[in-house]
């Protein structure tokens, strides 16, 4: 099969002529599909959400009536004891009941109340209940009178002191 040159020409110019028409109205149809396609784009997508489970409510441990950090004074150390006094009484009883310190009485006062005292350990530092203890003996020096408080002093490893157990006796 043979063409003819006038009929090949004819031919490619119909084709020009076709691809100029196709070209444009497809170029023209691109342009408005294209901001359509673009819009549909992100809803033809499968969108992956992970959701946690519910979480169930902490459970709460009830509120202690006393707090580590803010303890009650014990009234049987005396009631004369402000709180200054007690802060540096039981400063001097932290002190002198330390399992690593030297056994020696700490001295604390308190010039603003005229009280004044001393803590003395009596015994080697023990272990009982999972708390270091040691007995002591405290002497509170007022100007109505002194007396001795013979105790122990327990607490938990990095815990505050605590006493545990306190026998009052007045001297004059």
């Amino acid at each position: 099969m043979r063409l003819s040159p006038c009929k090949v020409q004819g031919a490619r110019a119909g084709m020009h002529q076709a691809k100029g028409r196709t070209a444009g109205t497809t170029l023209g149809s691109l342009v408005l599909a294209l901001p359509v396609m673009l819009a549909c784009s992100g809803c033809s997508q499968i969108l992956l959400t992970f959701q946690s489970e519910p979480e169930a409510a902490p459970k709460l441990a009830p509120e202690p009536v006393v707090t580590g950090s803010i303890g009650k004074r014990p009234a049987s150390f005396g009631s004369d004891l402000g709180d200054e006094d007690w802060r540096r009484a039981h400063a001097a009883l932290a002190v002198a009941l330390d399992p690593q310190g030297n056994g020696r009485p700490v001295k604390w006062d308190n010039p603003d109340s005229n009280l004044r005292g001393s803590v003395n350990p009596t015994g080697l530092p023990y272990v009982a209940e999972d708390e270091i203890c040691r007995d002591f003996l405290a002497t509170v020096i007022a100007p109505e009178g002194s007396r001795f408080v013979r105790g122990t002093g327990c607490k938990p490893s990095g815990g505050a002191w605590t006493l545990k157990k306190l026998r009052r006796s007045k001297t004059g």
